[in-house]
């Protein structure tokens, strides 16, 4: 297995295990601004903390990629967090970690890394299996079209923010700086601006029961995720380490199949199979 693969399979672990825990916070009535609040509050301390233990905590001026990723990656996950409000997280993950195919698109015309036919080949079958995973949209939102479009809406621009985000990544590693600094940058940009949003909206700091339960669980393992994702980027290209990395819609959608007793169908059982892989061809790319 190539370098850095290892990291990126525990990404996709860690990214598909922090889904559930926003669809859980979502369910049990957290308002997204506190729970990106809050998650802000556990989030930077334990980058903060992961930094000084590896002793990897050195900014250089391409550091600064990390705040421009906090910016993106805010804005993405206020608006997963949203969409979960009222859609299925069986369908919405899977759109939100098509996020990948913008990171790649990027790091291919852009960063120059190679297109080899593993890569086209594994990219393909990960759309594939979100097509397939997204087979019962008509779940969501019951028979008001625009119940069912206004989620998708929402993900569809946390898709694109979280693969621009994704992208500021690693033109922050090209540009020598270390994953813990670019991770660091970014919890400081979050930190202050989920503050700061929530002291707009709501003219006060007073959190939700339910965003006090959640929103640390999901801080703790997206922590996991953005560590793995960096490390594996600071080791492989990027065009072949996002796309498994933002995978984790597999992992969801099984653990909402299972935890959340969504409805499972062959069409779905189609799209876990076409994932594994495109999980097999990136990993030999």
């Amino acid at each position: 297995m190539p370098p850095g693969i290892d990291y990126a399979l525990g990404a996709m672990l860690f990214f598909g295990l922090g889904d559930l825990v926003y669809k859980r916070g979502a369910a049990a009535g957290a308002e997204p601004h506190h729970f990106l609040m809050v998650q802000s509050w556990v989030f930077a301390p334990a980058i903060v903390l992961y930094a000084v233990l590896t002793g990897t905590l050195h900014f250089v001026p391409g550091s600064l990629w990390g705040a421009l990723a906090g910016v993106f990656i805010l804005v993405g996950f206020y608006n997963f967090a949203w969409s979960l409000k009222s859609g299925s997280i069986s369908i919405i993950a899977p759109v939100f970690r098509l996020s990948f195919v913008l990171t790649a698109a990027l790091a291919v015309l852009v960063l120059g890394e190679p297109l080899t036919l593993a890569k086209v080949a594994g990219i393909g079958l990960a759309l594939v299996a979100a097509w397939l995973l997204l087979g019962a949209r008509g779940a969501d939102g019951g028979h008001d079209p625009r119940a069912a479009r206004l989620p998708l809406v929402r993900v569809i621009v946390a898709t694109v923010c979280v693969g621009a985000g994704n992208f500021a990544y690693a033109l922050g590693l090209r540009a020598g700086a270390t994953p813990a600094s670019i991770i660091v940058a970014q919890a400081a940009v979050v930190v202050t601006l989920a503050l700061a949003f929530t002291a707009c909206v709501d003219r006060r700091i007073r959190p939700s029961p339910a965003a006090l339960r959640y929103a640390p669980m999901a801080a703790i393992v997206l922590a996991f995720a953005f560590v793995c994702m960096a490390e594996a980027m600071a080791r492989a290209q990027a065009s072949v380490v996002v796309p498994i990395a933002q995978m984790g819609f597999v992992v969801t959608a099984l653990l909402g199949f299972i935890v959340l007793r969504e409805p499972f169908s062959a069409r779905k059982g189609a799209g876990i199979v076409a994932a594994l892989a495109a999980l097999g061809s990136l990993a030999y790319y």
